[in-house]
């Protein structure tokens, strides 16, 4: 299925080609929602969106992995990948050359990427975060710089999906953040602002004994609020895509933002337990945005086609 789809997209060199499949590959085992929401779009378009995935996540996994992380080779990677985009060169790993290849394609810019990196280095040495503006400079570089590298390939229809981009970035982050609060602790850190922590009587210490007390389940609770703000303000940007781009980011839209739902069914479980949309309630939002996609791209070459005819009628 990956060569029809890298043969839509008009990728032939067989390097290439092997890159995005090492980024399809990463996307499907460690971003199901983001892999599952990347198949409702056009296929021209599908390996782009993996080549954004494969990247950041073997940029994160230098800072983030459990058993074998290396901050220092973060460092030679994306200097190393920044020095690439910048000769012009063909680096030799594979998520490098697939991201270089559709930032060329789309014209993504390269201070999307430095503020990515900046915030993957961050990681190395920052374990907190004191007010959520601060939290707010790791996020633009960690997730809304990803939305607005996204943004190219959805085809925005007017110049205000930028800001909503940014804010589901956001809200995507927030939610991994209130998701993820157990494994980030192993990892040293704490993304919920102290001032938080502070206003609601929580400490890194009471995170730690890993219990949910009451004062922690207002926290999140709190955190969740604020981060279905986020959701509400990202979502009508979603109409402002190109109408073969909707159900795509409606799909990652829904079942992200019910990762919230999940924690709240569990009792605020953030500790021993990871929060998941069900299979089933993935499948029921899927398989209609797939007949919704469909009928897009149908909709969409009728229109090319129409308009081809049109043209070559008044030559």
């Amino acid at each position: 299925m990956s060569d029809r789809i890298l043969d839509a997209a008009g990728i032939t060199d067989p390097q290439l080609r092997a890159a995005y499949e090492v980024c399809r590959k990463l996307n499907a085992e460690h971003g199901k929602t983001y892999y599952l929401a990347s198949m409702l779009l056009p296929p021209a378009k599908r390996p782009h969106v993996w080549a954004l995935y494969g990247f950041a996540r073997y940029a994160d996994e230098f800072v983030d992995s459990f058993t074998d992380p290396d901050p220092d080779a973060l460092l030679s990677w994306g200097a190393d990948f920044l020095d690439a985009v910048a000769g012009g060169e063909r680096p030799d790993h594979p998520t490098a050359l697939a991201m270089i290849n559709t930032m060329r394609r789309w014209a993504i810019p390269r201070a999307h990427v430095e503020a990515f990196l900046e915030s993957m280095q961050m990681d190395i040495t920052i374990t907190s975060y004191q007010t959520y503006a601060d939290l707010e400079h790791y996020m633009y570089g960690s997730a809304a710089v990803i939305g607005l590298q996204m943004l190219p390939i959805l085809e925005p229809l007017t110049p205000a999906a930028a800001s909503r981009a940014r804010a589901l970035g956001e809200a995507f982050q927030m939610t991994n953040f209130i998701r993820d609060v157990g494994d980030d602790l192993k990892r040293g850190r704490v993304y919920l602002p102290q001032e938080d922590l502070d206003t609601f009587g929580v400490t890194r210490e009471m995170l730690a004994i890993g219990v949910v007390t009451p004062m922690i389940r207002e926290l999140l609770a709190f955190e969740i609020e604020r981060t279905r703000a986020l959701y509400a303000f990202a979502e009508p940007g979603i109409e402002m895509l190109h109408p073969t781009s909707r159900d795509c980011m409606r799909t990652a839209f829904v079942l992200y933002s019910e990762i919230l739902e999940a924690v709240e069914r569990s009792g605020y479980q953030v500790f021993t337990r990871r929060a998941a949309v069900p299979m089933l309630r993935r499948t029921a939002v899927a398989l209609p945005a797939l007949r919704r996609a469909r009928a897009a791209r149908r909709a969409e070459r009728r229109w090319v086609t129409s308009d081809a005819e049109s043209k070559s009628s008044k030559v």
